[in-house]
């Protein structure tokens, strides 16, 4: 018999994971981003990555009706844009400074990376959808640290030297 769902939840509280923000829009062009924690490469060759996306969330519709995806990566001081696009807000993307990338798709400004991806795969596995996608662009910045959630909290990674 499976364990119950919080005994899962608070085991998987304790592994750090960092934080994207996927962006998409749908067949009508209204753009949708939703916070996303799982989130992980696949391949090198051709590169692949993949995210989980919950079905009843209202992005998951349109990344599943889409051809592309963007994954942002986000930076330690950008706790604001994984809330706001955790909420329920009608336009996540109010006050949000983006680009648009392939397909029309919006790139948010100043994360640590961004991977433009064209959908190659998607699985449905149990209370969710995996997402394949593969990175047809990609932008990374020279510095930052990630942002981090840990035990139902953001956190800081420590360095070698015991600074953050």
């Amino acid at each position: 018999m499976p364990i119950s769902r919080n005994e899962f939840r608070y085991a998987l509280s304790r592994f750090a994971s960092g934080v994207t923000v996927v962006t998409t829009k749908d067949t009508g062009g209204r753009l949708h981003g939703i916070t996303v924690s799982a989130f992980c490469s696949v391949s090198l060759v051709p590169p692949l990555i993949l995210v989980c996306i919950e079905k009843n969330t209202g992005s998951h519709r349109a990344l599943a009706e889409s051809t592309a995806f963007v994954v942002n990566l986000l930076g330690s001081n950008q706790q604001y844009l994984s809330e706001r696009f955790a909420s329920r807000l009608p336009d996540k993307f109010e006050g949000v400074s983006y680009r648009r990338g392939i397909e029309d798709l919006p790139i948010l400004e100043n994360t640590l990376a961004n991977l433009e991806c064209v959908l190659k795969y998607s699985y449905e596995a149990g209370d969710h959808t995996i997402f394949v996608g593969q990175v047809e662009k990609s932008h990374a910045s020279a510095d930052g640290e990630p942002l981090v959630y840990f035990h139902g909290n953001y956190t800081e990674i420590k360095n070698s030297n015991g600074n953050s």
